[in-house]
């Protein structure tokens, strides 16, 4: 039998590691693959083991894009049946950090899955863009709002009309990737952050991350109304307390798992 085309590991408690499987064709994104992932998310976003996720590909692709093979000859009514919104959704919804480490190509629907993720780890070899233009069509994955969120309006126009991508230094200094890395160095330096993300009180990760989303979509006035309310909230958490305590007490926290 072959190696299913989405592998889950634990290489650390509280860690899940999910990693694209499909080298032959770069990772590319078919309904299979879309939909493994869909499922993945929502189990690990409600399984209490799981505190932090890594998604990560291939040395030559993080994720080169959707599959060609099934849209070529995809009509309008094919694309509506197929509910893409609640394939991306599980992704866009999960309430735990996820970290995308991307060596290669990250490009078109694969930049967009990156863009998913909270923090991305770059290797040197990383390539982020969306050709989806010079294929006749345009993202829809969501990069036309969120590279905008990133890149600001004229660095995502550059990437979206002209369908050149850019490389990881350049993203860097965009403010799409939060670090650049040797490849070789990508996979392990995620796992470590995930292990000490792992580490630090849950309920608070879940508030600051929603805090931030929130910022995307809403004026000042409200996000930081959210931001206070929120604020209040992490005060009911046990962590609170043993934070505090433990910072005035000079000892570790241990923080509820």
């Amino acid at each position: 039998m072959s190696e299913p085309i989405l592998l889950e590991e634990r290489p650390f408690e509280g860690v899940a590691l999910l990693r694209l499987n499909r080298p032959e064709v770069f990772n590319a994104l078919n309904l299979a693959l879309r939909h493994a992932l869909a499922e993945a998310f929502r189990r690990l976003d409600t399984d209490p083991s799981v505190r932090v996720l890594v998604l990560a590909g291939g040395p030559r692709a993080f994720c080169a894009g959707a599959d060609l093979n099934e849209y070529v000859d995809a009509t309008p009514m094919d694309l509506l049946a197929r509910r893409h919104d609640l394939l991306w959704g599980p992704i866009a919804a999960c309430r735990k950090p996820v970290i995308a480490a991307v060596r290669g190509h990250a490009l078109g629907g694969g930049c967009e899955l990156a863009l998913h993720a909270d923090l991305i780890l770059a290797g040197r070899s990383a390539r982020f863009g969306q050709p989806e233009v010079k294929v006749g069509i345009m993202p829809g994955g969501g990069a036309t709002q969120r590279l905008t969120r990133a890149l600001g309006k004229f660095g995502a126009m550059k990437l979206l009309l002209l369908g050149e991508p850019i490389g990881a230094e350049a993203a860097l200094h965009g403010g799409l990737v939060a670090e650049v890395l040797d490849d070789d160095a990508v996979d392990a330096t995620a796992l470590a952050l995930a292990q000490q993300l792992g580490e630090l009180p849950a309920v608070a990760l879940r508030l600051i991350k929603e805090s931030v989303l929130m910022a995307m979509e809403t004026p000042l006035s409200a996000g930081l109304e959210y931001e206070r309310n929120a604020f209040q909230t992490a005060f009911a958490s046990p962590d609170k307390h043993e934070g505090m305590r433990a910072r005035l007490d000079k000892r570790p926290a241990r923080f509820s798992r």
